[in-house]
């Protein structure tokens, strides 16, 4: 039995519409709080993890593979394999700010994201010099309450940055979808699981493509 990690809240449930294209069914799945739950036919074991902690199992080997967002992925720089990317749960990231304010690439600024890793990166490449603020929860609370130049965060539709008065000043990674990951030593014992799931999963793509 395959042991995969998926991090909650909408990459879970696009994964699991996923899965009932591909003829896997989790029956429990709106009729339980567990965290873990086996698949009808009991080749899948699915582990409901934070997202940000998705990548951490899979590294640690307490799950054989994983689906996460592209931004974990890049923001904890796991030890993991990325085996295929996931036409779901698609968004970007952005930098943006206050409406009417300047984004000026030659004046030290605040930035404050959950992302410290990748603000890190994206600002180091620009030759800018900021410092970063890391935040938990909504980060468009910053520049609202001035403890922030500018955030680093995903947008996806853009109605929060919308309504909190914000418009984006850049774009990070335009492409940010869920990431089909393995645990390297998992890859080589449980190949042939593998080989099967992601031939279910290229059939699913398919399927919603055609849609």
């Amino acid at each position: 039995m395959l042991k995969l990690a998926v991090a909650k809240g909408r990459t879970e449930k696009e994964v699991l519409k996923l899965f009932e294209q591909c003829g896997i069914y989790f029956d429990e799945y709106n009729k339980t709080r567990k965290l873990i739950l086996q698949d009808r036919d009991a080749k899948l074991e699915l582990i409901l993890t934070k997202p940000v902690d998705t990548t951490v199992y899979v590294e640690a080997g307490a799950a054989d593979c994983g689906i996460v967002g592209k931004d974990i992925l890049l923001e904890n720089n796991a030890d993991v394999y990325s085996l295929m990317p996931l036409d779901i749960a698609k968004c970007k990231m952005c930098v943006a700010k206050k409406r009417g304010t300047n984004f000026d690439q030659n004046k030290f600024i605040t930035v404050a994201t959950k992302f410290p890793r990748i603000t890190k990166k994206y600002f180091d490449e620009k030759n800018m010099d900021c410092k970063i603020i890391y935040l938990s929860g909504s980060v468009e609370l910053a520049p609202i309450l001035n403890i922030a130049d500018v955030i680093v965060d995903l947008v996806q539709t853009g109605t929060t940055l919308k309504e909190n008065d914000l418009v984006i000043a850049d774009d990070i990674i335009d492409n940010v979808s869920a990431c089909f990951i393995a645990n390297k030593v998992s890859l080589k014992t449980k190949f042939a699981e593998f080989e099967s799931l992601m031939q279910k999963l290229n059939t699913a793509m398919r399927l919603r493509e055609e849609e």
